[in-house]
């Protein structure tokens, strides 16, 4: 029997829980719910043979696409581009330089055409040539006013309801939840805290190179313009390990690029969960799984059955996406 048809009939047979329901009233009583509070009660359960001590109550959580929205594109990119425009006045020569070119003309598309080696181009110009504190800081001001293009809400009001009340149920039954994502960790770490309440040591991603310096008598962390770490597909486990020391027991993603989080997190011993949030609410937020050119869910979405990774759909699973806003 798979872990997943063990606790969903561990959840089926149990008693009403309505401690666990009042923390997560944005999830519908569908079986992806009764397989999450199951496990949850499984692991905490003391007198139980599933239970695993706090200390090893590991969560890890992507973040795009898993956390909040990442359509049409990353919402990283957004930021890259206004970098960009930012600094173009310094930098002439990019009116006619690619992908530069392309992004000050607006023509995102098009600046992403030349692929990595393009989107690397962009990274390094917005994200380099600076301090940790200073880029901390544009990141910080950026965030604080940037809105999705369609919306019209703040990106960090783009974020999913029903994951953040599991964040906080998780961490109510004594789990340490971790951000493990493709994105800049830098980029994250000034408001992962305030959004989700993952502090920045909780904070995982990818990476440019960083060099200690002192000038004028100030030590700085300099941000230099060569890539250090890649935190995506089989670099996840990896960076898991090295952050972490820990196997999770626990990893919420929605994309091939999670697969390797969730196919290391799940083969682990004892119980384990492996969580797929799918994206199928064209009405509420988006419609994309197997030929989307961001968050691409195909291999995961076949692996799912066969390795007992639970399948969360929007749609079907979630009573509202977003948080409501009351202004």
């Amino acid at each position: 029997m798979s872990i997943r048809r063990t606790l969903l009939c561990l959840a089926l047979a149990g008693a009403s829980r309505g401690h666990a329901e009042d923390l997560l009233p944005s999830w519908r009583e569908t079986p992806s719910k009764k397989v999450i509070t199951a496990f949850v009660e499984t692991v905490t359960g003391k007198d139980g043979p599933g239970y695993v001590p706090p200390s090893e109550r590991i969560a890890v959580f992507d973040n795009d696409g898993t956390l909040w929205s990442e359509q049409p594109m990353y919402f990283q990119a957004f930021f890259i581009f206004d970098r960009i425009k930012a600094l173009a006045p310094q930098h002439p020569e990019w009116k006619k330089q690619e992908p530069f070119a392309s992004v000050l003309r607006g023509d995102l598309k098009g600046a992403l055409a030349g692929g990595e080696k393009a989107l690397l181009e962009l990274v390094m110009a917005s994200h380099a040539g600076m301090d940790s504190g200073e880029f901390e800081k544009l990141v910080t001001e950026w965030i604080a006013t940037a809105k999705h293009p369609q919306t019209g809400r703040l990106l960090t009001e783009m974020v999913y309801q029903p994951m953040l009340e599991l964040l906080a149920y998780l961490r109510a039954n004594g789990f340490k939840t971790y951000l493990v994502s493709g994105g800049g960790i830098e980029f994250m770490r000034p408001w992962a805290e305030r959004v989700y309440g993952v502090p920045p040591e909780q904070v995982i991603g990818s990476s440019i190179q960083t060099q200690y310096a002192v000038r004028d008598g100030k030590p700085l962390l300099l941000r230099l313009p060569k890539l250090h770490f890649v935190d995506d597909k089989a670099g996840k486990p990896v960076a898991i390990q090295r952050h972490i020391g820990r196997r999770p027991i626990a990893a919420f993603g929605n994309s091939d690029g999670d697969f390797e989080m969730l196919e290391w997190t799940t083969s682990g011993p004892g119980p384990r969960l492996g969580v797929i949030v799918h994206h199928n609410d064209a009405e509420r937020e988006y419609a994309y799984d197997r030929k989307s050119h961001v968050g691409k869910l195909d291999k995961g979405l076949d692996a799912a059955p066969v390795r007992g990774w639970t399948v969360v759909s929007m749609k079907g699973d979630w009573t509202a996406v977003f948080p409501d806003l009351k202004r």
